[in-house]
């Protein structure tokens, strides 16, 4: 550590921030918020800042927090910061990465450039990424740097359910359920989903025989919990011992996780990417490391 860095963060994500300062062995500040009665912001950062200053912000429920880093951004080089990074743990709006019909808003690639303008680096984890393969496709190369939980998650599950089959709900998780397998020393399987709209999805889980088996589902996200409902009741159908799930980021929306219950799973474990219940494994460290890989 040195005098000229800085961690800064937002009371809510504290926890977070506390456990992130102390990998980094970086002193940390908190940004305080006043919202007035109109929802307009009031933002107060520490100064003077340093030369190198990270913000610590994940982006579930993104629109205030978006706005919240367009002003601090700006703000913290006026106060003194020559380097500027963003931790997002979670980065919003990088599903929606084509036009489906006339008019529609690439938000990945917008959100994505948007980032890029006020910071020198992004750092994220297990973004929600379909059809490009990397942050530098939607930023400019060099400033996006996309961390893993795979084998933190793969590690946790290995060690909870010894044995346990990991299976991915599609395509698109194959490689980060390999790698979480690879980790955990346990066999995994990949499905395939097709998605109807934001509430109906079909699926077709792999032909293994899951007889008498612990099986764990893995994916980077969930909110409505929907496509893991959906392949838990087949597993358990299917013969499965147990169903329990794991995912990075638990955006677990409503009555998503009682649902889960509801259906059979056992047991549900996350990253504390985003704060929640669930959270069962830290990515501080990741993000330690991650950040470190930039020069840091």
């Amino acid at each position: 550590m040195t005098s000229n860095t800085m961690l800064l963060a937002f009371d809510d994500e504290r926890a977070l921030a506390l456990e992130l300062a102390e990998a980094l062995n970086m002193p940390l500040s908190f940004i305080s918020r006043h919202r007035f009665p109109d929802g307009e912001m009031r933002l107060v950062l520490p100064t003077p800042l340093p030369e190198t200053v990270l913000i610590l912000r994940g982006l579930q429920q993104p629109n205030d927090k978006l706005v919240e880093l367009m002003i601090a951004a700006p703000t913290s080089r006026e106060l003194g910061a020559k380097r500027l990074d963003l931790l997002s743990p979670y980065l919003a709006y990088m599903r929606q990465d084509m036009e489906f019909t006339p008019g529609e808003a690439v938000s990945q690639r917008h959100i994505a450039r948007l980032l890029a303008n006020h910071f020198d680096h992004v750092l994220t984890i297990d973004p929600h990424l379909h059809r490009i393969n990397s942050l530098d496709e939607v930023m400019p190369k060099g400033c996006g740097l996309t961390l893993s939980a795979a084998q933190l998650l793969g590690e946790w599950v290995a060690r909870q359910v010894p044995g346990a089959l990991l299976i991915g709900p599609d395509e698109e998780s194959a490689q980060w359920v390999s790698e979480a397998a690879k980790a955990g020393g346990l066999q995994h399987a990949i499905g395939s989903k097709v998605r109807l709209g934001d509430h109906q999805v079909t699926l077709a889980l792999p032909d293994v025989d899951v007889s008498d088996r612990a099986v764990v589902l893995l994916d980077d996200m969930a909110s409505t919990g929907r496509t893991l409902i959906g392949s838990a009741q087949q597993l358990l159908l299917r013969g499965a011992s147990s169903v329990d799930v794991a995912v990075t980021h638990a955006l677990f929306n409503g009555e998503a996780l009682a649902n889960l219950k509801d259906a059979g799973v056992r047991h549900v474990w996350s990253s504390n990417s985003v704060a929640h219940a669930s959270n069962a494994v830290s990515v501080a460290t990741l993000l330690a490391e991650g950040w470190r890989q930039l020069g840091g």
